[in-house]
């Protein structure tokens, strides 16, 4: 048995009349299509419902799974806990999805659950469909935060561990879009909000889950949405496979993106190889890079390459320019897979005698080193591409308004503390984002006294 159909659903906790108090009524076009879902699913009469929900327990490089054989929850966040919930876990179904990842070498299971307590992401979906049906068992999954290609993987590994066995199942992505559509909205307005919400609900009225998959990473941050990996796992589910896509409903006027959707699997297509399209456009876009990069990307290319295929540091290329070995600076070295940051590590101030020996050390730093992600592997070396940004020398500024967001770097400093953002960033459009950001990596509270320096840099590369 496969997958019935999946269903992307938002999740706002005004839906509920409890809660909405008459407010619900401004998105009725979202109510109707959740009651049709719900008429399908009762129709359909799955023995599984799963839900994919970013609300619970989220670790950077875990999928978690459902732990136990069963959960409650209700809805006294919002003051309604009057409206409760209580379902049965799919445990067989949970340890499939759980082995199956794991046979790809994708993390995933029950362990270090925080919160065994069903979130609203599952919550809102179920007051529309238990009214209809209520003969089912749940698997609830959180996505990750490792990158998309994982997430289109786990959904291939759901999709195995439905049909291993036997369940009949239909599996909700439950998000909202962007927060960031209107200036009244939870987030403020910005203009990736409404490109987001655009780009993905076209991505799933014609199935084009490359342009999903696809979708910049300046984009999806910028937008502020919370339901983009829960949609790429349920794309997962339907890897070469033909797609039935029908966009049920989509509005947002409360600023935050609602989209409805309905994807059944069709016959088998074998063109439908998402995860084959996207390592070709990663190769590709890496061997131009490699046509282009200068010296200094070049160096850093080469010093990360032979570290990991040898073990042993580079030696310093006796040609090189003499910027590189006459000057003393900061340096700081970016990856990136296929316009994803894939590690970086920098120094604010010289610590090494040259800029090349600075570039040298820190391309191997931000490829082994960097805590956020895992250690780059020899398989990955041909999918990267670098940049290398050499500090000026930071300078004291007793305003933020000698700041610009596109123009200048910023340290910020509490005592010991110091913080430091490089400048023209995807999705920091403010000097406040700047400032805050910085902040937040130093570990520097918003009622700490700060001081600032600014600082320009000389960028090889784009991120």
């Amino acid at each position: 048995m496969s997958i019935l159909s999946a269903y992307l659903l938002p999740h706002p906790p005004l839906a509920i009349s409890a809660i909405g108090k008459g407010e619900e009524k401004k998105i009725q076009k979202t109510l109707d299509a959740f009651r049709q879902v719900a008429q399908e699913i009762a129709e359909l009469a799955p023995e599984t419902i799963i839900f994919v929900t970013a609300h619970n327990v989220l670790y950077s490089d875990y999928f978690h799974i459902s732990p136990g054989k069963g959960s409650k929850g209700n809805f006294s966040q919002f003051a309604a806990p009057e409206v409760k919930f209580e379902v049965t876990y799919d445990v067989e179904l949970a340890k499939a999805i759980g082995d199956a990842a794991t046979e790809v070498a994708l993390a995933a299971g029950p362990m270090g659950d925080k919160n065994p307590r069903l979130d609203h992401g599952v919550m809102v979906p179920l007051w529309f469909i238990n009214p209809y049906y209520n003969d089912y068992k749940v698997v609830r999954i959180s996505p990750s935060g490792m990158d998309v290609d994982a997430h289109y993987q786990f959904g291939r590994c759901v999709k195995q561990a439905v049909e291993q066995t036997g369940r009949k199942t239909v599996l909700i992505a439950s998000g909202d879009l962007s927060h960031k559509l209107t200036a009244e909205g939870p987030y403020g307005y910005a203009p990736e909000g409404t490109m987001f919400d655009n780009t993905l609900m076209t991505a799933l009225t014609y199935g084009d889950f490359l342009a999903l998959l696809m979708m910049p990473e300046n984009l999806k941050s910028a937008a502020a949405a919370c339901g983009y990996e829960a949609a790429v796992i349920m794309a997962g589910l339907f890897d070469k496979q033909k797609v039935d896509c029908k966009v049920l409903s989509y509005e947002g006027p409360f600023g935050v993106g609602y989209g409805v959707a309905r994807l059944v699997a069709g016959e088998v297509e074998k063109s439908r190889d998402y995860l084959t399209k996207i390592k070709k456009i990663t190769l590709e876009n890496a061997r131009q890079s490699r046509l282009e990069e200068d010296a200094y990307q070049a160096l850093a290319r080469k010093s990360l390459e032979c570290k990991i295929k040898t073990g042993k540091a580079l030696e310093k290329p006796v040609i090189l320019p003499k910027a590189m070995t006459e000057n003393r600076a900061g340096v700081f070295v970016s990856l990136e897979k296929n316009g994803r940051l894939r590690g970086c590590i920098g120094t604010i101030a010289a610590t090494k005698s040259d800029i090349a020996a600075e570039i040298m050390q820190n391309a191997v730093s931000a490829g082994l080193m960097d805590e956020r992600f895992d250690p780059v592997t020899e398989a990955e070396l041909e999918e990267l591409t670098y940049c290398v940004d050499v500090l000026a020398a930071p300078e004291q500024i007793s305003s933020v308004k000698k700041l610009d967001v596109k123009r200048y770097g910023v340290i910020v400093s509490s005592g010991s503390k110091r913080g430091l953002l490089l400048p023209n960033l995807d999705g920091v459009d403010t000097v406040e984002e700047q400032i805050a950001i910085a902040r937040r990596k130093a570990g520097i509270f918003e009622n700490e006294e700060i001081s600032l320096e600014r600082f320009e840099v000389v960028r090889h590369g784009h991120k």
